[in-house]
């Protein structure tokens, strides 16, 4: 069993930059993926970043060039760096692990860009 802690979510102008940070209860370094993913009001749930054991990293287009995803094994932690944020970058923010097959969720943080 794995939880998850979210922080760093609120409330930033449009063009503004904000960080989210997701620790773990456990060691990171068996987990195969960890992302972040987001979900805007109305709306499905979206992969927005992802990093591997392997240190590699993968993004979608409307956030590549904005978004930084990173982990830091040692501090348990994930982050997501994120900038020239957008109004459409508003939603509730989760963070996802991925390890030996089993998938776990944080409760998710409030991310608003207004406009």
């Amino acid at each position: 069993q794995v939880e998850l802690v979210e922080s760093g979510g609120g409330l930033v102008q449009a063009g503004g930059s904000l960080g989210l940070s997701c620790t773990a209860s456990r060691n990171t370094i068996s987990m195969t993926r960890m992302s972040w993913y987001r979900q805007p009001p109305g709306k499905r749930r979206e992969l927005v970043a992802s990093v591997f054991s392997s240190g590699g990293t993968s993004y979608p287009d409307s956030v590549k060039g904005r978004f930084t995803i990173s982990r830091d094994n040692a501090k348990k932690t994930l982050y997501l760096q994120m900038t020239s944020l957008k109004p459409e970058d508003t939603a509730v923010y989760y963070c996802f692990v991925q390890m030996f097959g089993q998938d776990y969720w944080g409760q998710g943080t409030q991310v608003t860009v207004s406009s």
